[in-house]
């Protein structure tokens, strides 16, 4: 199981891109594989990954109580990705109900929401304490004004691994909230990018990120001997089936590599 096996696959499949690429992948035994892994891309949702990373940090330290009653404000509904903005402001949900939506399903709408109760500015102190170099958030989901204006919200794939590993290990949350946030991307609905040729042995926790011109995954990838990291970003190509057919692959080696079948 040596990730060595596998790169040059990967290098020939991002050599023929068309568009910009940049992965990294790391596994438990500390080998690690990456390709412009530093630079800064659009981040799309995978911005949601350092902000549930801070809304359990303050559940922590008591600023937010995860258990704590939510109402829909008009103001906070926004489209794309999600099913709040269909739903009627009358349903009842908690933060931790809004965290969950917002990986699972990749909700625009509770992703507005925590990012106003979290606060901008504590979300980037979030990115900051992590050690993050390339992330940056600068506007809510579907903010085209703000995109028009210059600010958007950047992540590298050096950066994903990292806040990965926060949640899979290291101190920087409890145990307990480790878990949880790990249950939560187990349970990811749209799984059509990395795990999508992953077969029997392997559990992964993913979450994905797309916008126009923008198509990302990263994941979390488990089997009885051994957990992968992995993160993948694309933005500029051709076509979003492209990237998807790309980090697909990517993801079949990864679950090859781990089973010995590579």
């Amino acid at each position: 199981m040596s990730l060595q096996t596998i790169e040059h696959k990967i290098l020939d499949a991002v050599g023929s891109f068309n568009g910009r690429i940049a992965y990294k992948i790391e596994n438990s035994d500390g080998e690690s594989i990456a390709y412009h892994e530093d630079e800064s891309f659009q981040s799309a949702s995978l911005i949601k990954i350092p902000m549930i990373i801070e809304g359990y940090r303050q559940s922590e330290e008591k600023k937010i109580y995860l258990n704590q009653p939510v109402t829909i404000p008009p103001e906070e509904v926004t489209g794309g990705s999600g099913v709040l903005h269909v739903l009627s402001n009358k349903v009842f949900l908690t933060v931790e109900d809004l965290l969950s939506l917002m990986i699972t399903v990749s909700d625009n709408t509770s992703t507005n929401m925590m990012m106003t109760l979290l606060g901008q500015d504590e979300i980037n102190q979030c990115i900051k304490d992590l050690g993050l170099k390339q992330t940056i958030l600068q506007r809510k989901m579907q903010d085209f004004k703000a995109l028009k204006e210059g600010r958007d919200n950047t992540i590298s794939a050096a950066d994903t691994i990292t806040c990965l590993k926060a949640i899979h290990t290291g101190d920087f949350l409890k145990k307990e909230n480790q878990e949880k946030i790990l249950r939560i991307m187990d349970n990811q609905q749209l799984r059509d990018k990395l795990p999508s040729q992953m077969g029997k042995g392997v559990k992964v926790a993913s979450k994905t990120g797309g916008i126009r011109g923008v198509a990302h995954d990263c994941a979390i990838i488990r089997s009885d001997k051994q957990t992968v990291y992995a993160a993948v970003l694309t933005e500029d190509m051709k076509t979003e089936e492209e990237s998807r057919q790309v980090i697909s692959l990517i993801g079949k080696w990864i679950y090859e590599d781990m089973m010995g079948e590579a």
